[in-house]
C-alpha cells in the first residue's frame, strides 16, 4: 500500500530549527509532487509548501516564505521541510502528502489534489 511517513517533529524554543522528513514507500516517488500542510489546534489544515516531481519547482505560503525550505531526494524516496526561525505560530501537526503528477510544471497548493497522506508529526514551539 502506498504510504508516506513523517518524522522529525519536536518541542523547540522560539528561534530554533527543525528538519521534518517524509519517507515514501510502495509507489514511484519521483513521479509525485509532495506537499506539506499543517494543522494547529482549532484551525483548518493549511498548505505550507510543495515541490514538484523531480524537484523542478517549489512554492511556499506567504506566512513561511524565507523561513521554510522544501527539498527532496528521489534516490532515498524522501522529502524534507527545513524550518528555521521558528515562532510559536508554527506550532501544529505537520502533514506530508503526495500527488501523482509526473510532468513537473507545478505542485498543487490545494489539499484535495493530494492522494496519499501521512499521519503527521507534532511541532511545538515554546519557551
Amino acid at each position: 500500500q502506498s504510504q508516506v511517513v513523517e518524522s522529525g517533529g519536536a518541542l523547540v524554543q522560539p528561534g530554533g530549527s527543525l528538519r521534518l522528513s517524509c519517507e515514501a514507500s510502495q509507489f514511484t516517488f519521483e513521479n509525485y509532487a509532495v506537499g506539506w500542510f499543517r494543522q494547529a489546534p482549532g484551525k483548518e489544515r493549511e498548505w505550507v509548501s510543495c515541490i514538484s516531481s523531480h524537484g523542478r519547482t517549489s512554492s511556499y505560503a506567504d506566512s513561511v516564505k524565507g523561513r521554510f525550505t522544501i527539498s527532496r531526494d528521489d534516490a532515498k524516496n524522501r522529502a524534507y521541510l527545513q524550518i528555521d526561525s521558528l515562532i510559536p505560530e508554527d506550532t501544529a501537526v505537520y502533514y506530508c502528502a503526495a500527488d501523482w503528477r509526473p510532468y513537473p510544471l507545478i505542485c498543487p497548493v490545494v489539499r484535495g489534489a493530494y492522494e496519499i497522506w501521512g499521519q503527521g508529526t507534532q511541532v511545538t514551539v515554546s519557551s
